[in-house]
């Protein structure tokens, strides 16, 4: 590189950090004077005139005025009804003091991150990390390191949150920045009596009826509003109020513009005398029957997929249509009121779901419609999130047949590259999850267990604990109902793993037990051998994060005989690594040199780039270990190198905290403590927590 000086002194590379790497590091992540990010700003633009709640934004205003310092952050908490408008205000009253807090405006909506009631905490602090610019591979793993690293983040900041969606008080407080500078908008239906800090209150009620006409005005440019003030007011008055409903009554007057505004009220409240319906849901269902067919259709059924945001992929395996078509029906519905193209894609009101959900109770009693359409929708993923996987991480060892395309389906995804697919992956990530406990709650047990297969690789790429345990535990129990040995054993595997990354030793282990044991009784084939070899490299990684080092050895060193007896090369190649990793702990330098050496060499020779560098890296630590620094250096500057050319920063601070260890063993102080001041700058730059000082 133009701006690094090597030298080969005595046979070792060296890597001379000068301040054009500095200057080229802050540019390239984006930090630092020579190249300001800009700060977040994580709510939509306004897109309507906002009408009314002087009270509350004054309100509002007066506790910021009044925020004593160290206090901690001004907490504002909105509540009121489902449609009553407190995200708009949120929103509003964010745009409007964004100048008063210079670090940014971030969102997040827990709704998004809720899972059958309860809200993965961690995945919520996560989007709070990524807002901050902290991208996912620094983000700490566990709920309370994210916590503390959102604190470390914020301690310092002038920031605006607004938090959706609340229903306790345990769900907000990890996600308040740290700062008695920074300002905490909080929207719930109810009080959060169990919040433990001090919050200014901000009940909203209902739109008088005057505000209630303005936001229609706004909504509607249409003359009969001034030319029949009754039918407005009844109109008005219908709607309760509710900015959710006058939305969708501003769309269906619209809609219909050559009638008289009395007479579609009027048969709206011949409707209301008729069915006994409030006006709210007379509004709705107007404009639900002046949809036409497949829009009426995709209406019912939008509210079985089990996710926040929805695209016109999943909509059209709904429908069983094409994409285009699917699209088009979105915007129809978003035309009606029925959708908003909110944060991230177009997404469907709690009140108008449950709407939905009614409309489809009322066309399809049995239930034949639903049945087919969540079925089309579950088999439409599991082709989607197969396909990504194998273009993400190439063949691997799957076991689950792949269901055929339906005919009058949507065409299956094409994936440009392992980036695509993992961004598709994450994108969908809540509809993946869930369609797992939909199938697995319709008996259709392949399907769930089937699912969990691509959700591995994600998995590996975006931990997120929380959604992939459930999911997991939930693929292990369809596996079981299905008696299909293979996958009962895979299905243990990949539970096995994020269990003991959130501290569950005991049951990975448990887990663990059972798949090596059911192993022995697969078959003989390639796959099933390599199974059974899998299902040991587990063990021994459990082993080896509890300490066991013994059994993780004799683990590793079975599950490399097998794979040496089946010729997987790579098999060998990676069991001979973990034994080397696990000998070089044990303390057993000439051992793990032995090991290392034969896995680096196998890398080299298979032409895999990232294992070279990974097992050169383990091998330069291991001749340190021993006392040949002189040897480790070249190792550890080519995995440096490689780090670089492939773009992981984690392994880039990796190789040069190590090149700093190794400068120190060489008596090279001044070189060490380049190496270190550049692995903090990386580290801080891209907001994770520095390592403890091991000089």
């Amino acid at each position: 590189m133009a701006d690094e000086t090597r030298n080969h002194l005595d046979g070792r590379a060296h890597v001379v950090v000068q301040s054009g790497r500095i200057e080229q590091l802050h540019q390239h992540i984006g930090g630092g004077p020579e190249a300001e990010t800009p700060a977040p700003f994580q709510v939509p633009p306004p897109r309507h005139r906002f009408a009314n709640r002087v009270a509350e934004q004054e309100r509002i205003r007066r506790a910021v005025e009044d925020h004593a310092p160290q206090a901690g952050p001004l907490v504002a908490l909105l509540t009121g009804i489902g449609g009553v408008g407190k995200t708009a205000l949120g929103f509003h009253v964010a745009r409007h003091l964004a100048d008063r807090y210079p670090d940014g405006v971030l969102h997040v909506d827990l709704d998004d991150h809720r899972r059958e009631g309860t809200v993965e905490l961690a995945e919520a602090v996560g989007e709070m990390l990524a807002g901050l610019k902290v991208e996912k591979e620094w983000r700490e793993r566990s709920f309370a390191a994210r916590v503390k690293q959102l604190w470390t983040l914020t301690r310092d900041k002038q920031l605006v949150v607004v938090i959706d969606n609340a229903r306790f008080g345990s769900e907000v407080t990890p996600l308040l920045p740290a700062s008695d500078r920074s300002l905490a908008l909080v929207t719930s239906q109810g009080a959060l009596y169990d919040l433990d800090v001090a919050a200014v209150e901000v009940p909203l009620g209902p739109l008088p009826a005057p505000d209630a006409v303005e936001l229609l005005r706004h909504l509607v440019d249409d003359p009969r509003l001034a030319a029949e003030p009754e039918a407005l007011a009844d109109l008005v008055e219908g709607c309760a109020g509710l900015p959710a409903a006058l939305l969708v009554a501003g769309h269906w007057v619209r809609k219909y513009r050559r009638r008289p505004l009395s007479r579609l009220v009027g048969e709206l409240t011949a409707e209301l005398r008729e069915k006994g319906l409030p006006m709210v849901e007379a509004v709705w269902d107007a404009a639900y029957e002046g949809l036409d067919g497949e829009a009426a259709r995709l209406y019912r059924l939008l509210p079985l997929l089990p996710a926040p945001v929805i695209d016109e992929e999943p909509a059209a395996a709904l429908l069983g249509r094409g994409y285009d078509e699917a699209a088009d029906l979105l915007e129809e519905l978003e035309r009606a009121g029925l959708l908003d193209e909110g944060v991230g894609g177009w997404r469907m009101h709690d009140l108008l779901r449950g709407h939905a959900q009614r409309q489809l109770g009322q066309a399809d009693p049995a239930g034949a419609e639903r049945d087919r359409a969540l079925a089309a929708l579950i088999r439409w993923y599991r082709r989607q999130a197969a396909r990504a996987d194998r273009t993400a991480a190439g063949p691997r060892m799957t076991f689950a047949a792949q269901p055929d395309p339906a005919g009058d389906g949507p065409a299956d995804l094409l994936f440009e590259d392992k980036a695509h697919a993992l961004r598709w992956l994450e994108r969908h990530r809540a509809a993946l999850f869930g369609c797992v406990r939909l199938a697995f709650d319709a008996g259709w047990y392949e399907d769930a267990w089937g699912l969990c297969e691509p959700l591995w690789t994600h998995y590996l790429d975006h931990p997120h604990l929380g959604e992939v345990l459930a999911a997991f535990r939930t693929g292990v129990e369809a596996a079981d109902r299905t008696e299909f040995l293979p996958a009962m054993v895979r299905m243990r595997c990949q539970l096995a793993r994020p269990l003991w990354e959130a501290g569950q030793h005991e049951e990975a282990a448990r887990q663990l037990g059972q798949a090596v044991h059911a192993a022995q009784a697969l078959g003989t084939t390639f796959e099933e051998d390599r199974l059974r070899a899998s299902a040991l490299e587990f063990q021994g990684l459990l082993k080896a994060e509890t300490g066991d080092l013994a059994g993780a050895v004799a683990d590793f060193t079975a599950s490399r005989e097998i794979h040496a007896r089946i010729g997987n090369a790579y098999g060998v190649l990676l069991l001979t690594y973990q034994e080397g990793k696990v000998a070089l702990r044990r303390g057993e330098s000439q051992e793990a040199i032995g090991l290392l050496e034969r896995a680096h060499a196998a890398a080299v020779e298979q032409g895999r780039e990232r294992m070279a560098a990974r097992t050169g890296f383990e091998l330069g630590r291991a001749l340190r270990a021993a006392g040949r620094p002189q040897e480790a250096d070249a190792l550890v500057a080519a995995a440096l190198e490689s780090a670089r050319r492939r773009g992981s920063a984690t392994d880039e601070v990796r190789a040069l905290r190590e090149s700093a260890e190794l400068a120190d063993a060489l008596g090279e102080a001044e070189r060490a403590e380049e190496y270190r001041a550049e692995a903090g700058r990386i580290v801080a730059l891209r907001g994770g927590l520095p390592a403890p000082h091991t000089s």
